[in-house]
């Protein structure tokens, strides 16, 4: 396992870190303690969650995954896990959190009452990244900051990031920590994988020139990289059950499954056959490679899916495999003219 630093921060993580978003929905907690149980033994020791999880997010079992992290995290040395939770924001995404109404903005209140919240459940009385889960580009970048510095001054947040953000709110908001003399985001967490490499554009140069962190998300496009959806819609998987849920949830989800990402995938599993490796393995490892990406959010609903992961850990791929990746890129996700 290799380890990186968060930003300009003194934290210093696994380059895999382990992603909690289906325990208590898609995965049980029997299965969850399991799974953070062999994540930490192979040497990941940051652990990514959020008060709004699992997703989708129902009023029902809402916060259910910072509470089993945190029973988890009583029966392990707290100074050994690096442990991220995020603020929900107005959920701009897929799904509407079932959080403090229907208006949910980033300002003092509802940021304070949902680190309280995470605290509570987490069993912890810090954490050491505290990230906004989706920007409010309506609301004052000073005022969201001047929030959760408050944070950081009280003891109760290490450092703070960002998901789902933009280019331009990265750097508005860097540009406002700056000039008020406020904490800045040290990483941004956003979507990137070997099907969605857009983050390669305007928000990788900013955070190669501002030294921010990249702490990508579904590594696996949504599990579309595993294969799983090459023919079609499976029982059981997560975007086949989001598929049934209407018009809005079948626009997203096309977004991951169509023609050209099932066209990819095939191709990234026959350069994958080559090296031995799954396309798990190949796709993660590829994720980690890259100069401003920190760490890799994975996840997993079962401890068989562990180890293919968990192969990526040393990986570095060749430059022929990543011309070769670049070349399925260029061939069918991003075809030039």
């Amino acid at each position: 396992m290799k380890y990186k630093r968060l930003g300009k921060s003194g934290i210093i993580v696994s380059d895999i870190c382990m992603g909690t978003m289906t325990f208590g929905n898609h995965c049980d907690e029997a299965m969850a303690l399991r799974i953070m149980d062999r994540a930490y033994d192979a040497g990941v020791d940051f652990f990514d969650t959020a008060e709004m999880y699992p997703v989708p997010p129902d009023i029902k079992y809402v916060g259910v995954t910072e509470e089993i992290v945190g029973r988890w995290l009583k029966t392990k040395n707290r100074d050994s896990v690096i442990l991220a939770t995020k603020v929900a924001g107005p959920s701009h995404g897929w799904f509407a959190a079932p959080l403090r109404g229907s208006k949910t903005t980033l300002d003092r209140h509802h940021i304070v009452a949902a680190l309280e919240g995470s605290l509570r459940k987490l069993q912890t009385d810090y954490v050491d990244l505290y990230q906004t889960h989706w920007p409010d580009h309506d609301f004052p970048y000073e005022e969201t900051l001047r929030a959760l510095d408050d944070l950081v001054t009280a003891g109760k947040v290490r450092i703070l990031g960002c998901s789902n953000e933009t280019a331009w709110g990265l750097t508005k908001s860097l540009w406002q920590s700056e000039l008020h003399g406020l904490a800045r985001y040290e990483t941004i967490q956003n979507n990137f994988s070997l099907n969605n490499r857009r983050f390669e554009d305007a928000l990788a140069q900013v955070c190669r020139k501002e030294q921010v962190s990249l702490i990508p998300y579904s590594p696996l496009a949504g599990g579309v990289l595993s294969g799983k959806y090459n023919d079609g819609f499976p029982d059981g998987a997560r975007f086949s059950e989001y598929y049934k849920e209407g018009t809005r949830q079948k626009a997203m989800i096309q977004r991951f499954v169509n023609d050209r990402t099932i066209a990819s995938t095939r191709k990234f599993q026959a350069i994958a056959a080559e090296l031995g490796i799954t396309s798990v393995t190949l796709a993660t490892a590829w994720s980690k490679q890259h100069d401003y990406v920190a760490s890799t959010i994975v996840g997993a609903t079962h401890i068989d899916q562990m180890d293919e992961i968990l192969a990526a850990a040393d990986l570095v791929l060749s430059a022929d495999t990543l011309q070769k990746i670049d070349a399925v890129s260029a061939d069918i996700l991003y075809p030039m003219g």
